[in-house]
C-alpha cells in the first residue's frame, strides 16, 4: 500500500507554529506599546514577585545578583545617548576639527537626545529577563550557595561606581535624557 506524501514535513510544521506564535507575541507587543505606564506597572509588580519569591524561599541569590547587574546594564544602556558625544569629539579633534555635537551657530543642525536602548526595548527586555529569573527559582540546579551580603555589597558599589560614572558624564556634556524639568513650547510660537 502506497500511503499518500504529507504536504510537509514535521519540520515545516513546527516552523509553521513558531511563526504563528512569535506573530501572536509580537501583535501583543504592538498593541501593548501606547501603555507605558501600565506595562512598568506590571513589570513592576513581576519584580515585586520575583523578591518575594527570593526572601521567602531564602536561595537563589546569584540569580538574584545577575538580574541586578543585567537592570543596571539596561538602564545605563537606557540613559546613555545613541551616538556618544565623548567619541564623536575624540573623532573630530582626530580629524582636524575642534567641536562638539551641540550647535554652536544658527546654521548648524540641531541633534535631540536619542537613547542608545528605546524604552520599549528597555521595558522588553527588563521584563523577560525578570520572567527567566522568576522561572530559574524554581529549580534548584541554580540556587548554588553563597553568601548573600558579600553580592549585596558588591552590587551597591558597582551601582554607586557606574551611576557616579554617568552622572559625570553627562554633565560635561550637557545632556538631560528625560524630558521633565526642560521648556516645552507650543506650536502656535509661545512658552
Amino acid at each position: 500500500m502506497d500511503a499518500p506524501e504529507p504536504d510537509q514535513t514535521p519540520f515545516a510544521a513546527v516552523s509553521a507554529q513558531t511563526s504563528r506564535l512569535g506573530r501572536i507575541y509580537q501583535s501583543y507587543l504592538d498593541r501593548s506599546t501606547p501603555y507605558t505606564a501600565y506595562r512598568w506597572i506590571g513589570t513592576s509588580a513581576l519584580l515585586m514577585l520575583f523578591f518575594l519569591r527570593i526572601v521567602l524561599a531564602q536561595g537563589w541569590y546569584i540569580v538574584c545578583y545577575s538580574l541586578g547587574i543585567y537592570l543596571l546594564n539596561l538602564f545605563l544602556a537606557f540613559l546613555q545617548p545613541k551616538i556618544d558625544p565623548s567619541l564623536t569629539q575624540d573623532e573630530g579633534l582626530e580629524d582636524g576639527e575642534a567641536g562638539s555635537s551641540l550647535p554652536t551657530k544658527n546654521d548648524e543642525e540641531f541633534r535631540p537626545f536619542i537613547r542608545r536602548l528605546p524604552e520599549f526595548k528597555f521595558w522588553h527586555s527588563a521584563t523577560r529577563a525578570i520572567a527567566i529569573s522568576f522561572f530559574c527559582t524554581w529549580f534548584g540546579i541554580f540556587n548554588v550557595p553563597v553568601f548573600w551580603p558579600v553580592l549585596v555589597v558588591y552590587f551597591l558599589i558597582l551601582f554607586s561606581l557606574t551611576m557616579r560614572r554617568q552622572i559625570q558624564h553627562m554633565i560635561k556634556y550637557r545632556y538631560v535624557p528625560f524630558s521633565f524639568g526642560k521648556a516645552r513650547y507650543n506650536q502656535r510660537g509661545g512658552h
